[in-house]
């Protein structure tokens, strides 16, 4: 079976997300399905909150309430398992196949993060090999590892100019 995982999108009665993500997952382990069902996240963010006494207090959303991503080789088995987890009540998509998201949605959802090797550091002396500024030569001068961005000051038309690009845009000159 040579078949890729793909993440799949759960539906769950509200307030069900980690309830669900918990039992997949410890359903998974007890039944040794590690090599079907990959991975079961409910994707959060951090958010200050500034409550009643003004006081500003760190808060975890859940960015889509109500689903559960799963990655996984669909299989009967592993339909099975995950369609029958108490809380959800059913896949995205059509009734009888469920759909994967594709790879933009992925990327776009941030579902699944991306490691960039930076082999660079501030003060580095950096070629830019993509975007709006490719071809250009440029100092670092931060490196923002969860933006997934760069800060470069590059000469043009004689002058120092700050320019921001993604981390894989940019090379040890």
């Amino acid at each position: 079976m040579a078949e890729e995982a793909k993440w799949y999108v759960v539906h769950t009665y509200s307030g069900y997300e980690n309830k669900v993500m918990t039992t997949l997952k410890q359903s998974v382990e007890s039944r040794h399905l590690e090599n079907l069902i990959k991975d079961v996240l409910v994707p959060t963010e951090t958010a200050i909150e500034v409550g009643k006494d003004n006081k500003q207090k760190e808060v975890e959303r859940k960015l889509f309430p109500g689903y559960v991503f799963v990655k996984m080789i669909m299989t009967d088995d592993a339909w099975y398992i995950v369609r029958n987890t108490r809380g959800v009540t059913g896949f995205v998509g059509s009734a009888t196949k469920p759909v994967p998201l594709t790879e933009a949605e992925v990327a776009n959802l941030g579902v699944e993060k991306k490691q960039v090797e930076v082999n660079y550091a501030v003060g580095d002396t950096v070629q830019i090999v993509g975007g709006a500024l490719e071809g250009f030569t440029g100092t670092v001068e931060e490196i923002d590892i969860e933006a997934n961005s760069v800060k470069v000051t590059v000469s043009m038309f004689g002058r120092s100019t700050p320019a921001e690009v993604e981390l894989h845009q940019v090379i040890l000159a």
